[in-house]
């Protein structure tokens, strides 16, 4: 497994086909609902397995002074809890730290929090409510300042 950033056509279209199949399509959200405003300005990962096979992808951008916003986060259904959520999240919070920011904040959804809180994120409040039904949690984690 291997952590890149998507730069070819094909990386990009197996990036938001993740994207959708994982976060959209289950809840009958249109094709392209998975492809925000902002990407051109976002901090793109996405973990590549065997055979090209896309295992997880996760967006990051600047949300405020020295503070990231991570989103879009999902992992293969088959894939997930082998570690690729974290080696993603952990890849990102080193780049937050290197561009000098202090923090980083997150939407989870509901059955993600505990996820989240195994590595270090804390529940800011109770936000808003996606597709009628997804409950969503404001998080955040405070990062270690870079020597």
């Amino acid at each position: 497994m291997v952590l890149i950033t998507p730069t070819t056509a094909q990386h990009w279209q197996a990036y938001y086909a993740l994207r959708f199949s994982v976060l959209r399509e289950p809840w009958d959200q249109p094709l392209g609902s998975e492809i925000l405003a902002d990407e051109a300005s976002a901090i793109h990962v996405m973990a590549i397995g065997e055979s090209e096979k896309v295992l997880g992808v996760a967006r990051m951008h600047e949300s405020a002074v020295r503070q990231g916003q991570v989103r879009c986060v999902a992992v293969a259904t088959d894939q997930q809890g082998k570690g690729f959520g974290k080696l993603i999240m952990s890849y990102l919070e080193k780049v937050a730290m290197e561009k000098g920011w202090q923090e980083i904040i997150l939407e989870a959804r509901e059955n993600a929090v505990p996820f989240y809180e195994s590595i270090g994120y804390s529940i800011i409040e109770k936000s808003y409510l996606l597709f009628g039904e997804i409950q969503h949690y404001r998080m955040k984690k405070a990062l270690p300042l870079s020597e």
